[in-house]
């Protein structure tokens, strides 16, 4: 989802632009990510990321729920199975090899650490045979050339995702079609999720392409997303449902969609000469009669370093 290299973040808001005029109403975003909440909410300070309708932090030791990041109580019972963090922690201080991560990475159910490439599949081996010999059942996971995290055995991106799905099943809700995308080896468990459809982007990291050379059944897609500008997004949205209607912008004024359009293009303000951008989250279109839709949305903007919400 964040590419570091595209400086102008236009990927990112080609995906937010799709999404929320041809997803949003029907689908589920889920962002599964091996950063704390912390380093997350860091991130969400400086990417313009739409708000995920459940976000699962931690490589996949936390999940949340909506905006307000609700906890599932159900996965924190789920993980305590098996898992004694005093006793992971003593055993991996006896490894010279590893260099514990900041505080803000070492959570509840993981404890991460940095390893050097050539040491990391020694360590991992003989770590878990250790752990396993103290009565834990627990899973070690390398990824980025670097980062090695130890996790109770039901944890990871892929179970977090299996428990969501029968969840969902368990209340009669289960998605029509899941799709997963990754880029680092603590993805790789993802597309073993059965009936899940996968998406490897171009740039994935050695493990995550060691991984699949090993594993036949793992589907490699190309990315091709279209690009629509998210200044113009909800305009546009509203001019394909109803080429012909009318814009009512929340301050009364009526305009037709092709004049809002065109208004939109002449809008600078004082962020003249600055590189500006705007995108839209949390869309929600209503029908309140035959010829009227009242639009929610969350419009974010940033201007230079500093991204800010207005309701």
């Amino acid at each position: 989802m964040v590419d570091h290299h595209d400086s102008e973040n236009i990927s990112l808001l080609r995906f937010n632009a799709l999404w929320e005029s041809n997803y949003r109403h029907d689908s589920l975003l889920v962002f599964s990510t091996g950063r704390s909440p912390t380093l997350y909410k860091e991130l969400r300070k400086e990417k313009p990321m739409l708000t995920p309708d459940i976000t699962i932090m931690s490589v996949g030791t936390e999940i949340t729920y909506g905006k307000s990041m609700v906890p599932d109580d159900g996965w924190v019972k789920e993980l305590n199975k098996k898992w004694d963090r005093s006793i992971v922690k003593e055993e991996a201080s006896k490894f010279t090899e590893l260099k514990p991560q900041s505080e803000t990475e070492q959570r509840p159910h993981k404890i991460s650490f940095y390893v050097e490439k050539e040491k990391a599949q020694q360590v991992m081996k003989v770590l878990a045979e250790t752990l396993e010999k103290r009565g834990l059942d627990v899973k070690i996971i390398y990824s980025g050339g670097i980062d090695l995290d130890i996790l109770p055995q039901g944890a990871g991106k892929g179970q977090a995702l299996a428990y969501l799905l029968k969840k969902f099943k368990s209340e009669g809700k289960l998605p029509i079609n899941t799709l997963v995308c990754g880029d680092s080896g603590n993805d790789a468990e993802l597309f073993s999720i059965p009936e899940v459809h996968g998406v490897m982007v171009s740039n994935a990291q050695e493990e995550l392409l060691q991984w699949h050379k090993q594993n036949s059944k793992v589907w490699l897609y190309p990315s091709k997303i279209l690009f629509t500008t998210p200044t113009l997004i909800l305009v546009a949205f509203l001019l394909l449902q109803h080429p012909s209607g009318v814009f009512i912008h929340p301050s009364g004024e009526e305009l037709s969609l092709h004049e809002s359009i065109d208004k939109l293009r002449t809008c600078y303000g004082d962020r003249q000469g600055t590189k500006y951008r705007v995108w839209i989250d949390r869309l929600l279109p209503t029908r309140i009669s035959n010829d009227a839709w009242l639009v929610r949305f969350e419009k974010w903007e940033s201007s230079g370093m500093t991204i800010f919400l207005n309701d």
